[in-house]
């Protein structure tokens, strides 16, 4: 397992945002909270999940879920409505 704070656009570390490579799967952790989770285990088919409760917590994760999802809160609401992503409880 490799964890890895989130960067600016600076280069900066950002404190309490992390990246953790668990292979075959990746995390987005905002502080304490597992936001989103990509899962590569499935026979090659890739799933995202997103915790239902946490998933658009407050700007700061959004800001930087939206980095690490590679596009916008638009984009990413609509991928839950058509069920690309699934929302879960990332924190049990």
């Amino acid at each position: 397992m490799k964890v890895q704070n989130m960067t600016s656009n600076n280069g900066n570390k950002i404190a309490n945002q992390f990246r953790i490579d668990d292979h075959p799967d990746i995390y987005f952790q905002s502080y304490d909270k597992t936001i989103v989770k990509i899962d590569y285990s499935n026979n090659g088919i890739i799933q995202t999940f997103l915790d239902q409760k946490y998933w658009n917590y407050s700007n700061t994760t959004g800001k930087y879920r939206n980095i690490f999802l590679g596009e916008t809160i638009k984009d990413t609401r609509a991928k839950i409505k058509s069920g690309e992503y699934i929302l879960t409880d990332l924190n049990k």
